[in-house]
C-alpha cells in the first residue's frame, strides 16, 4: 500500500520500548505525545531557534491548542520516524503538523500543533525574526488528509474552563496528582505528554467497569484506545503544585466514546488544560474494535454530560 511522500523536516526517530507500551499492548498515549514534543524541538532548530528548549533559551516554542488523530498502533520494537512542516505562519504564533510514521510509511499519529513564539522567561510571544520565516518557507507544507480532524470540532474556541465549570456541567472526579521535578522541562514547567499521561493514568476510575461490561458481552478481553483528541494548554503547572481531573463521557457512538476532561487547581480552581478524546474499546486477542450491545451503550449514555472544554 503506498502512503503519501513524507513532510519536508526530518524529525523525530526511534522506536517503541515495551515500558512505554499500555495494558492493550502498544504505545501509550502520553509517549506519542512525547515524541511529538521531541519533534516540536527538531522543528525549533529547522526554523533557525536550535537550543529554543534549553534553560539558557532567549525564545522556545509553547504549545498551546495540540489535535491529534491516532491512525495505527504502534507495538514494542516498532521503528518510528517523524517529519514535519509548517501549515501556517502568524505574527507570533504557527500552526505546525508533525507527522509520526512506521517503517512502511503508514502513518501511526499524527499532530496539528499550534505554538506560540515566545520568550522563553514569561512566554510572552513575540514577532518571529526574519531568519525563521525564511526557514519557514523551506519547510512549508499543506495539512496531510490523515491529520485533518475526524470527529471533533477543532473551530470551536476553547471555553473559559474552571473547576466549577467542569463540576457544574456533571464532570466527576477521576484524578488526582503531583507534579514531581522529573516531570517538568528546562523551564520548570510540566511537560506536555504529562497533560495527557494524567488522562490515561485516570480514566479506568471512569470507564474501567463499562469496558468489562462490553467485552464480557462480546466476549473479548477488553482495552481501551483513544483514536482522535484535542488538548488545550491553559497555565503550566509547576513542581509541587497539584493536579485534579474532572470527567465525563459527552457522547456515545456504536463504537466509540467522547470523553471530556479538565485538570484543574483543586485550590485556585483554575483549569491548567482541558482534553477532549473520542476513544474505542477493542479486544486485546483480535485488534479489532468491540461494537457494545445497545443496552450496553445505554446505561453509559445515562451517565452523558453536557460538553465545553
Amino acid at each position: 500500500m503506498s502512503h503519501p511522500a513524507p513532510l519536508p523536516a526530518p524529525l523525530y526517530q526511534g522506536s517503541v520500548n515495551t515500558w512505554e507500551c499500555d495494558e492493550g499492548g502498544h504505545l501509550n498515549v502520553r509517549f506519542h505525545l512525547e515524541r511529538a514534543m521531541i519533534g516540536l524541538a527538531h522543528m525549533a532548530n529547522a526554523l533557525g531557534m536550535p537550543r529554543a528548549f534549553t534553560p539558557a533559551a532567549g525564545a522556545t516554542l509553547v504549545p498551546y491548542d495540540v489535535h491529534i488523530r491516532f491512525l495505527k498502533e504502534a507495538r514494542p520494537g516498532a521503528p518510528l520516524v517523524m517529519h514535519g512542516g509548517v501549515v501556517q505562519l502568524n505574527d507570533c504564533d504557527a500552526v505546525l503538523c508533525l507527522d509520526m510514521r512506521h517503517a512502511d510509511g503508514a502513518p501511526a499519529s499524527c499532530f496539528t500543533v499550534k505554538a506560540a513564539h515566545a520568550e522563553a522567561r514569561d512566554f510572552r510571544s513575540f514577532p518571529w525574526s526574519a531568519r525563521s520565516r525564511a526557514a519557514a518557507k523551506i519547510i512549508a507544507c499543506t495539512l496531510p488528509a490523515h491529520a485533518k480532524p475526524r470527529s471533533i470540532d477543532v473551530s470551536r474556541a476553547p471555553s473559559n474552563a474552571s473547576r466549577d465549570g467542569a463540576i457544574g456541567l456533571g464532570a466527576v472526579r477521576i484524578g488526582a496528582s503531583l507534579v514531581s521535578p522529573d516531570q517538568c522541562d528546562a523551564f520548570g514547567r510540566l511537560r506536555t505528554e504529562h497533560f495527557f499521561g494524567r488522562a490515561s493514568d485516570s480514566v479506568p476510575n471512569l470507564l474501567a467497569s463499562w469496558r468489562k461490561e462490553a467485552g464480557e458481552a462480546a466476549g473479548a478481553a477488553p482495552a481501551g484506545a483513544v483514536v482522535e483528541a484535542r488538548l488545550v494548554i491553559r497555565r503550566w503547572p509547576r513542581a509541587g503544585e497539584l493536579i485534579e481531573l474532572h470527567s465525563g463521557v459527552a457522547e456515545v457512538a456504536e463504537k466509540t466514546q467522547r470523553l471530556v476532561h479538565w485538570m484543574c487547581d483543586p485550590e485556585a480552581g483554575h483549569c491548567w488544560a482541558s482534553l477532549e478524546a473520542v476513544a474505542l474499546t477493542f479486544d486485546i486477542a483480535t485488534r479489532k474494535a468491540i461494537t457494545p450491545s445497545e443496552d450496553v451503550r445505554a446505561r453509559i449514555r445515562k451517565r452523558a454530560i453536557g460538553i465545553a472544554v
